[in-house]
């Protein structure tokens, strides 16, 4: 989205807004601002104006769901971007790490002490991200709960069948793609009919205001605001963030999400920990063909190099070129197109960009190693 003024799109359906205050819109764009899709923003309209949230508090809680499946890939710098802004808009920023949804969903073959090992190395690789702020349930606080510890509540089990009350197997197996699974994949599996009313009690029961998630999680959100409108429950406001392709990716991009990074394509996906010239070297045979506008490259650019540095800066080999700065997507992308900037110096702009962002994250688990090296050693078994 990233409007010059963010919140104009949302003025005259929601007049609330002109209510606020300068700081409190300040907070609201910060928050909005950079998503690809905002699903239910009266609710956190209401939340400002009244100085109130779903736990009655004040304290606006936003929630992020993930599987502990293996080593973290760059889309989840898009994520982390996006919770920085929530944390500095004085939200309470929630990482749910979902072990036994993992479980379900038969990451490491059912394993729970794979899963649950893997979970605290996110938990490490969230602290590194966010530049390890503050702990806690306060506001600009981050936590993390993991769902074997929300699970233990027998009111959260009510919920589940609440949820599960009223959909069909129909309106479930549509929800699939939320598991990365495709609609003919579980029918043998009962457990995994449970999944999306989990999701959905999930944010229920931690009393969760904004619901954050990649544009593939949209059909599990959907499901939670129309349990929440059965039951005239809250509904959490949904953000949507862009989801980065594999590098091999071309052409237009479909809602199957088939073309989407994924640690187990290697040589499509680009991972947390890998070295600045393992960068290079990935995207070197990265996607990009200047007649083409769909290029993983140009999503990397536009989601994590320009939002976390503003600029891309070019650095070709001296005897073909001079360094060149550039600052928005559409100079960029125009400068590929018209032969300005060869496709192999573009490419390696952004790796460069991508290096310098994890630069942070090198130097957090150099200095606390542990957890890295138990997923690797457990990945390596």
């Amino acid at each position: 989205m990233a409007a010059e003024n963010p919140l104009d799109a949302f003025m005259e359906r929601i007049p609330e807004i002109n209510e606020l205050s300068s700081e409190k819109k300040e907070r609201l764009g910060m928050i909005v601002g950079h998503v690809d899709e905002v699903v239910g923003l009266e609710h956190l309209v209401k939340c400002l104006t009244e100085d109130t949230s779903t736990s009655g508090d004040g304290i606006i809680r936003c929630y992020v769901g993930f599987e502990p499946s293996g080593k973290a890939h760059i889309g989840w710098k898009v994520l982390s971007l996006q919770l920085r802004r929530m944390l500095d808009a004085d939200t309470n920023v929630l990482v749910f790490l979902a072990d036994w949804h993992a479980w379900v969903n038969d990451k490491f073959g059912g394993d729970m002490d794979a899963i649950q090992t893997t979970a605290r190395y996110m938990e490490e690789t969230f602290r590194a991200l966010l530049g390890n702020p503050p702990e806690g349930p306060g506001p600009g606080q981050l936590q993390f709960k993991w769902a074997s510890e929300v699970m233990e509540s027998s009111e959260y089990w009510a919920r589940v069948l609440r949820c599960s009350k009223g959909a069909t197997l129909a309106m479930v197996r549509k929800t699939f793609t939320i598991m990365g699974r495709d609609e003919a994949s579980s029918d043998h599996d009962l457990s995994k009919f449970y999944y999306p009313a989990m999701q959905a009690a999930d944010i229920f029961e931690m009393n969760i205001d904004i619901a954050i998630g990649g544009m593939d999680q949209r059909k599990a959100h959907m499901f939670m605001r129309d349990v929440a409108s059965k039951y005239g429950w809250e509904k959490a406001t949904c953000l949507h963030t862009p989801i980065i392709s594999s590098l091999k990716a071309s052409g237009s991009r479909m809602e199957s999400f088939d073309h989407k990074m994924s640690k187990s394509d290697p040589a499509g996906a680009l991972l947390l920990h890998d070295t600045h010239e393992r960068i290079r070297k990935k995207m070197r045979k990265a996607y990009l063909d200047p007649e083409d506008q769909n290029s993983p490259v140009y999503e990397l650019a536009e989601h994590i190099v320009l939002p976390e540095f503003g600029e891309i800066v070019v650095t070709p080999d001296p005897r073909f070129g001079e360094p060149s700065t550039w600052t928005t997507l559409e100079a960029f992308k125009e400068a590929v197109t018209n032969g300005t900037l060869h496709p192999l110096d573009a490419k390696f702009g952004v790796a460069d960009g991508l290096a310098k962002g994890l630069q942070s994250v090198e130097a957090y688990f150099d200095a606390n190693p542990d957890a890295l090296n138990a997923v690797t050693a457990l990945m390596q078994a």
